[in-house]
């Protein structure tokens, strides 16, 4: 038998309260990762963790939000405790390992596009090993077309996302870059759900015990959105996150003579002009008299 799965039991309130919930870990998130180009060493690999974290907790509060509103009229639903905090992990290691990638390689294509790809499998394995978390009596099935067409909204809209962040200074277009991944993560996670048919077992045995979809998330989701708090007061405080302007363009991580000829790390990786190339050999000729 086939059950009857409603997305929507609260109406429109919390696939806006998802989205805007998605938007802003991914605001916190990215805003990190452009700030960590901008330092180097243990500082980098901090605003970075800072940046994974804040996506992979944005991302997951959002889908368990956008679940407060699901249900299936013919049966109760519960929650694993376990896999749902599993997901939590799985959300913010993949995202990190992205996010990392383009944090230490910079805007290349090829850092791009793997650690897009990586972002966006890490949000659609949160999404579908919460959605094995739930328990109830009977079994989903997905429709593989649907299901591959989520896939590629994630990676696609998360590279477009990481790529902005590295290549687009100003805390409009960052803003811009946070609201196409929440677009990513909500579209992602509906096309997921479009996917979803509930069959019952008109026979079967009552579901494992579990915690109640309310009992269980609203007391989970505290953790994850205090953190995001503290993640926002930290990018408040830090003046240079939000208007991405004091250290300059940011680019793939790599060294250039400075001026007076000594080696400065910047985060960029680019040609010298003819200006810069002159002066760093009037520099050596100066060292070899």
């Amino acid at each position: 038998m086939q059950g009857t799965v409603d997305g929507f039991t609260y109406g429109l309130v919390t696939p806006v309260a998802a989205f805007l919930m998605a938007c802003l870990g991914a605001a916190l998130g990215l805003r990190c990762t452009n700030r960590s180009l901008r330092t180097r060493g243990v500082s980098r690999a901090g605003w970075l963790a800072l940046g994974a974290t804040s996506i992979g907790s944005g991302i997951w509060t959002m889908h368990f939000i956008a679940m407060l509103g699901f249900s299936v009229r013919e049966a109760p639903v519960s929650y694993d405790r376990p896999l749902t905090i599993a997901s939590l992990a799985v959300a913010i290691v993949m995202v990190g390992i992205g996010i990392f990638l383009v944090g230490y390689r910079g805007a290349t294509p090829m850092a791009l596009v793997t650690g897009g790809t990586i972002t966006g499998l890490g949000v659609a394995s949160m999404h579908y090993l919460g959605m094995a978390g739930m328990s109830f009596e009977g079994l989903f099935e997905y429709d593989t077309l649907t299901v591959s067409l989520s896939v590629v909204i994630a990676v696609v809209a998360a590279t477009a996302a990481l790529w902005a962040t590295v290549s687009i200074d100003g805390f409009l277009p960052s803003l811009g870059a946070s609201v196409v991944m929440g677009v990513a993560v909500s579209g992602m996670h509906y096309t997921g759900m479009a996917a979803l048919q509930v069959h019952l077992h008109p026979d079967a045995v009552p579901a494992p015990p579990g915690d109640a979809p309310v009992s269980l998330l609203l007391p989970m989701m505290i953790g994850p959105g205090c953190f995001l708090l503290l993640a926002a007061v930290v990018v408040t405080i830090d003046p240079l996150v939000v208007t991405a302007t004091a250290a300059g363009p940011v680019r793939p991580v790599g060294r250039t003579p400075g001026r007076g000829g000594r080696v400065t790390a910047i985060p960029v990786q680019r040609r010298h002009t003819p200006y810069e190339a002159v002066s760093h050999r009037e520099y050596r000729q100066q060292r070899n008299r």
